[in-house]
């Protein structure tokens, strides 16, 4: 396993330890504190649909921003330039904005437990069955991606063990979700959200310093590699040649829709936090108000990608020594006095535990209630899933241990991830999306529509690209032909067998099909929900255009 240079090692003292051990302690707190509350198994696995919309909000943003996100989007920063913003602005908010006002009411108004159950009351078991397999292993690969990204960092900063660091990480992310279900989870992430932010923060501000603010920032960079690097659109015209590897229209269809709606809509991982909300008013600003913070993240993630940069102009470079995913740990080391360096190490372990405890309590739901409770050990008592799902979690910190080697052969661990996202996501979102919006959508149709989605994702980046059949710049621009070709494939395919196969009774379909509702979703709103700032509508409209206007300074 690949690790991070010797040279990154950080000077701790026993005030840097003295905060880690701290922030240890309360995040076990919080999972005792949450224990309390988890009676059954929908508090395991949903907290009993309890919290409030501005916690799962937070939960929301920080169940992605993890420590795949913060590595990964500084190394994609330091390897593509600012190119790198289009993952926030054009790939996310879109697509979370879609999630909270279009599907978030057939999800919560439902009342299903996870994604993969929604597929069974649209198109019915193979597609459950093959979505619900399909999601336990991208999680579990998922996971196993932020134990590695872990492993690596603190092996380097801190000279643990790599094995010691995955152990270490890996029960406390354990402890707490057995202990708490959902709720210790999600709560601990508002709590990793700030502490995140705290760590950030300063890296930023203090690396800006170094290089002398965002106008010595820009003008090193347009010195040592070109006008396009500092530009969010130069380049991207088709046949140009950019950085990214990637052109206008890859990167609207490939990235802004496929790869985005894939992930923000389908991922259960994200919409698990939305569920856990207290009322459909809630669940649907649930991914809203997140997208407030997240198209914020690139100035704290992907600026510190662009600093590293300039300190080691040779960062990612075979003469270097230092890799793309060295961004952060490089301005750690440089940078932060200790205290500080403290913090910074406990957001990067808070990172990592919001990312692994996502993947985990999103596998231990799917695999409990959609295969294990559904298939193969049917009509048990409740309590009798609930220590299912705790068991399922062990399983599930155990199997990530194991898939995090896989990444080990990724210099840029975001390449891998949108990879996964490309397999996974998007054909499971081409499917939901036609089955939403066309009733004659039938049960045979997603099923292969699923399948064979994936399986030309595949064919396309192991074959095709990797194979060296077709000629692509680089692995991201790979991914996002990637996740056309799945969307094409399979929105194909269903168009195709459909018109030959039965399609299910129209009763069967109220509240899963656009322009049907199911009996009894409809609920007056809460009091207080007139307000302004608690109409999605209103919050939805503000996001997109604050996103916009986000582009402007960096397309200048």
């Amino acid at each position: 396993m690949h690790c991070l240079a010797a040279g990154l090692r950080l000077p701790t003292n026993a005030l840097d330890y003295t905060i880690l051990v701290l922030y240890f302690a309360v995040v076990l707190g919080v999972g005792f504190a949450a224990r309390a509350s988890v009676k059954t198994s929908l508090d395991f696995f949903l907290s009993g649909r309890s919290l409030p919309a501005w916690v799962t909000g937070l939960a929301f943003v920080a169940a992605n921003l993890g420590a795949l996100e913060i590595l990964g989007m500084a190394a994609n920063g330091a390897q593509y330039g600012v190119y790198t913003v289009h993952w926030y602005w054009v790939g996310a908010i879109p697509a979370m904005v879609f999630l909270g006002l279009v599907m978030m009411p057939f999800y919560y108004g439902s009342k299903v437990r996870s994604v993969p159950e929604f597929l069974l009351h649209r198109y019915g078991p193979a597609s459950h069955v093959l979505s619900s397999v399909i999601f336990s292993i991208a999680s579990v690969l998922i996971a196993g991606v932020n134990l590695y990204a872990m492993a690596i960092v603190v092996e380097a900063l801190l000279g643990w063990p790599q094995w010691v660091a995955i152990v270490v990480a890996g029960l406390f992310v354990l402890v707490y979700i057995t202990l708490g279900g959902l709720s210790s989870a999600i709560y601990n992430e508002v709590l990793q959200f700030f502490v995140i932010l705290a760590a950030l923060i300063p890296l930023t501000v203090v690396g800006l310093r170094r290089v002398g603010g965002f106008g010595g920032l820009k003008d090193s960079l347009v010195a040592s590699h070109g006008d396009n690097f500092v530009s969010a659109w130069g380049g991207t015209g088709i046949g140009s040649a950019n950085p990214l590897g990637a052109n206008w229209l890859t990167i609207v269809l490939g990235l802004g829709f496929c790869l985005s709606f894939g992930y923000w809509t389908t991922n259960f991982a994200e919409v698990q936090r939305a569920l856990s909300a207290r009322n459909l008013s809630a669940a649907q600003r649930t991914p809203l108000i997140a997208a407030f913070p997240k198209m914020f993240i690139p100035l704290i993630v992907v600026v510190p990608g662009l600093i590293a940069l300039v300190l080691d102009p040779k960062i990612g470079s075979t003469t270097s020594g230092l890799q793309y995913n060295d961004a952060i740990p490089l301005l750690m080391s440089e940078l932060l006095p200790n205290g500080v360096l403290g913090l910074a190490v406990t957001g990067l372990l808070a990172a990592f535990m919001a990312g692994m405890a996502a993947n985990v309590s999103a596998f231990n739901t799917v695999f409990t209630n959609d295969i294990w409770r559904a298939y193969l050990s049917r009509g048990r008592p409740d309590g009798y899933y609930l220590l299912t799902g705790r068991v399922v979690t062990a399983v599930g910190v155990l199997a990530g241990m194991g898939t995090a080697f896989i990444a080990s052969s990724f210099s840029n661990i975001m390449n891998y991830l949108q990879t996964l996202f490309s397999f996974f996501n998007v054909p499971l979102f081409c499917v939901f999306i036609i089955g939403m919006f066309w009733r004659r959508a039938t049960a045979p149709a997603g099923f292969w529509g699923l399948l064979l989605g994936t399986v030309s994702a595949m064919i396309n980046y192991f074959w095709f690209y990797r194979a060296g059949v077709i000629s692509i710049p680089s692995d991201q621009g790979a991914n996002f032909v990637s996740a056309i070709v799945a969307f094409v494939v399979g929105g194909v395919v269903m168009t195709a067998v459909t018109p030959f196969t039965r399609p299910k009774p129209a009763e069967s379909l109220a509240g899963l099909v656009y322009g049907t509702t199911a009996p009894g979703v409809a609920e007056p709103p809460a009091p207080g929900d007139e307000a302004w700032y608690r109409r999605p509508a209103v919050l939805g409209w503000s996001a997109l255009v604050l996103a916009a206007l986000c582009y402007i300074p960096f397309s200048l």
